[in-house]
């Protein structure tokens, strides 16, 4: 659609500013094939109901042309809703995984805030596993941090099921375990 019928929706709750803006609009002018992965939804008036940053972003970027998915058949209430849940991050970030199988100079690049980490403050080189781990939650006091726990050979395939099980009904698995803990330690 011609990006000049695309009308920004005023009631748009979530804003991205300054830096990540930008990368933002360096992402869309570089990976253009995103936003067909992921097109702009406008209600039947042409406004927009997902993707206002995404929108001006791509006219910051110059483009006149970008793909849309029309929502005709919403309610305003429905309208609402998408709005809000749209912009909502369900999930959370699998740190451990982040660090061990991307690469930060890329995600950062992308645009996930890394709080209080910089990759280069870090010399891998000299450090073995452990000291990397500490050195990583020493530079992110505000992330979720994983723990190891051990757990003998019979026990190990239960446990990493009773996990992922968990984990799908959306339970803060460590919170969980810390009151558990809790709870046994009292009874001593």
């Amino acid at each position: 659609m011609n990006i000049n019928e695309i009308k920004p929706n005023p009631n748009n709750p979530r804003i991205i500013k300054d830096d990540k803006f930008k990368k933002l609009v360096k992402s869309i002018q570089e990976f253009p094939q995103m936003l067909e992965l992921r097109p702009i939804v406008i209600d039947e008036n042409n406004i927009v109901l997902g993707g206002n940053m995404r929108l001006k972003a791509c006219i910051e970027a110059g483009l006149q042309e970008v793909p849309v998915k029309k929502a005709s058949d919403l309610t305003e209430e429905q309208k609402k809703e998408f709005i809000i849940k749209d912009n909502i991050g369900y999930g959370e970030w699998d740190w451990d995984d982040l660090a061990n199988n991307w690469e930060v100079e890329d995600i950062t690049e992308w645009g996930l805030d890394i709080p209080n980490f910089k990759a280069n403050e870090l010399d891998y080189s000299i450090l073995d596993e452990s000291d990397v781990i500490d050195q990583m939650n020493d530079m992110a006091n505000s992330v979720r941090k994983a723990i190891q726990i051990e757990f003998e050979p019979e026990h190990y395939e239960e446990a990493q099921e009773l996990v992922k099980f968990w984990r799908e009904q959306k339970l803060y698995i460590g919170a969980f375990l810390v009151e558990k803990l809790k709870e046994e330690k009292e009874k001593l």
